[in-house]
């Protein structure tokens, strides 16, 4: 005797559900990662445009939030000659706060034509695609001097950075250290690396000259020799 084959009803209703709920989860699962950065903050520049940062972080479009990978624009900013680190932090409402660490520029160096920056990196004048306020060092600084005048011009403050034009080393018999500094005002300073921080009083020592100009000797004393 044949056996009966039982039929097995399919229960459509569940089916369904359990379709609707698949593609559910995949229209909001494409809705999220559809919505765009709602919001960038660029922070602690000065000098860097923040068009700049947002293209070479690959963030100009705005695109989406969820897939923009906060370590990837880090990556790609640092390899900026500009930024010496950068931290970037998603915030929940699809905000992106980008903080930025410049690099400060400190010295046209003429003889190299280069842009060099408080890290002693330095980045042709050619490529460079901002202007920076800074002084211009004229002549050949020796290898074992340089990067201690770096160092040196790297302390001194940003209000007496922008008033020097022009810098020369002046080695002599005496002192193999010494630099000639010309200021914007018309007078010439003599200082020595040892002692580099003083020119930081610049401001004050001016104050005294009663609108005088001449050299100013801070590598040897502190006396100023008055030319007009």
């Amino acid at each position: 005797m044949a056996s009966k084959v039982k039929k097995r009803k399919i229960k459509i209703l569940p089916l369904l559900i359990l379709i609707i709920v698949i593609l559910g989860i995949v229209l909001v699962c494409k809705f999220l990662l559809d919505r765009p950065i709602k919001n960038i903050i660029v922070k602690n520049t000065t000098y860097i445009k923040d068009d700049y940062i947002l293209e070479l972080g690959g963030v100009i479009d705005y695109p989406s939030f969820l897939l923009t990978s906060g370590s990837k624009v880090e990556k790609k900013l640092k390899k900026s000659p500009y930024i010496g680190d950068v931290n970037v932090k998603r915030k929940f409402n699809r905000s992106l706060i980008i903080d930025v660490n410049e690099k400060k520029p400190i010295v046209y160096d003429i003889y190299s034509k280069n842009v060099v920056f408080d890290d002693n990196s330095s980045l042709g004048i050619d490529k460079c695609i901002y202007k920076f306020d800074i002084p211009r060092l004229n002549n050949y600084v020796p290898k074992k001097k340089y990067k201690r005048f770096i160092k040196a011009l790297n302390k001194v403050n940003n209000n007496v950075l922008i008033k020097i034009s022009d810098i020369e080393y002046s080695s002599t018999s005496l002192d193999d250290e010494r630099f000639k500094l010309y200021m914007d005002d018309g007078n010439l300073v003599y200082i020595t690396l040892t002692k580099f921080n003083k020119i930081n009083y610049y401001d004050n020592i001016v104050v005294q000259l009663d609108g005088h100009k001449g050299v100013l000797y801070l590598d040897n004393g502190n006396h100023f020799e008055i030319k007009e």
